[in-house]
Parts: structure tokens; sequence; C-alpha cells
């Protein structure tokens, strides 16, 4: 028979069960609200980003500046202000872009990738490691993270790191000649003459026209010449041998 006493504690039970059902389903809402602001933060002006996919980059700085003012906390405007910043040259106003775009909680791996290119370019080697290490975190499987890391790797004089970075973006990636070329580089810097020789040699037979395998091969053989055959203590200058690429930013 049913009493009171048990009217009382059903009662009670229903009424924490509704509480606790109430509470996540408020938790819910809370929580696609959250990821409403969020997406909304991330979606840019499309005058602005248009500006920028014609490469008219005062336009898209102009247009991203009025943005930003607009909507400070767009994650996405800013990288994308960072970008048209570093296009036209305005180095310093592009990594303070970026910045504030990772600040926001930006996660694009590319935004890293970007930020670390900067940083590099602007002799700032260990902010270039701690962000294409990110660059590498958020997009293991591009090959460009792995290639950039091992450049910053390769000038801080980090060359088992600088192997294996460079040895990972080939896997991603075989058909780049610059890569190929750094690798030869790389392994002659680590006195790994004999492998440095075969990387440039088979990429001569495979890209005759890529002339810095060619004058790095040249350089291994008259540094050989001048040690009398010992092979172990040539290391082609770095400048001679890496060829430069002007601008590797990755568009947004």
């Amino acid at each position: 028979m049913r009493t009171a006493f048990h009217d009382r504690e059903l009662g009670m039970r229903t009424h924490q069960i509704w509480f606790w059902v109430v509470f996540i389903l408020l938790l819910i809402a809370i929580a696609r609200i959250a990821r409403a602001d969020e997406s909304e933060q991330q979606v840019c002006d499309v005058r602005a980003d248009y500006a920028l996919g014609v490469e008219d980059y005062p336009e898209a700085i102009r247009l991203h500046t009025e943005l930003v003012r607009e909507h400070p906390n767009d994650a996405l405007a800013h990288y994308h202000l960072g970008f048209a910043q570093g296009m036209a040259g305005n180095r310093s106003e592009e990594i303070s872009e970026y910045e504030r775009a990772a600040a926001l909680g930006l996660k694009n791996w590319d935004l890293f990738l970007n930020l670390g290119l900067a940083q590099m370019q602007n002799d700032d080697l260990v902010g270039a490691t701690d962000n294409l290490r990110q660059a590498v975190f958020l997009g293991e499987n591009h090959s460009e993270s792995h290639f950039n890391l091992a450049l910053v790797y390769q000038r801080r004089g980090m060359l088992p790191d600088a192997e294996r970075e460079m040895l990972a973006s080939l896997r991603l990636n075989p058909d780049q000649p610059d890569a190929r070329n750094t690798l030869g580089v790389i392994y002659a810097q680590e006195g790994k003459t004999v492998r440095a020789s075969m990387v440039w040699r088979e990429l001569m037979r495979e890209a005759p026209d890529y002339g810095p395998a060619r004058k790095n091969l040249a350089v291994l053989g008259s540094q050989n010449e001048a040690a009398g055959g010992d092979t172990a203590a040539v290391v082609p200058p770095p400048a001679a041998a890496v060829k430069v690429v002007e601008d590797r930013r990755k568009l947004p």
C-alpha cells in the first residue's frame, strides 16, 4: 500500500529528474549559442575577401580594417587583414594581425604557417619555430608545414630535426625540387656528403632545368678537390645551396 511518505518521495524524485532534464537542456542550448557565436565570428566580409582574392591589397586592407573596427573579435577578419598586410609588404602589421587572430582562438593550420613564415623573414627564429610546430600539429598532412619547419630548424642548426621534417614533407609530396635540394644541403651540413651527392644527382636527372642542384653538386666537387678527397669536411654554403622562394605564404 502506497503511503504519503512514498508519494512525497516519488514527487521529490520527479522534481529532481525534471530539474536535471531542464539543466541539461539549458547546457545544450548554451553550447549551441556559443557555437553559433563562434561561427558568426569566423565569417568574413564578402567584399573584403573579394579584394583579397583579386590581389587588390590596398582595398583588402581598407575593407578588413573597417571590419575589425566594427567586429574586433572576428578572428578570421584579423587573419585576412594580416595576410593582406603581408602581401603589401607591411610585415609588422602582418604579424600583429596574425597574433590577434591566434589570441582570439583561430586554429587554422595555415594561420600558424603564415605567422611562422613572417617571423622567419623577420629573423625571429624562436617564434617561427613555435608557430611552425603548431602548423605541423594542426596540419600534419600538409607538406608546406613540414617543409618550412625544416627550414627554420636548418637555420637554427638543428640539423637532425631539419632532416626529419624535410623527409616528412617529401613523403607527403615527393614532387618538390626545393625540398629535395634542401634535403641535400642538410645532408651536406651533417657531413653526409654521399647522400647529398645522390640527392642532387637524382634531382638533376629528373629536373635538368633546376639550377640549384647543379650548382650545389659543383660546390661539393670543388670542395672535395680542395680537401684532397676528404668528403667529410664538405659543407656547401646555405645561402648558395637553397633556392630562395620569394613568397611561400598560404592563401587563407
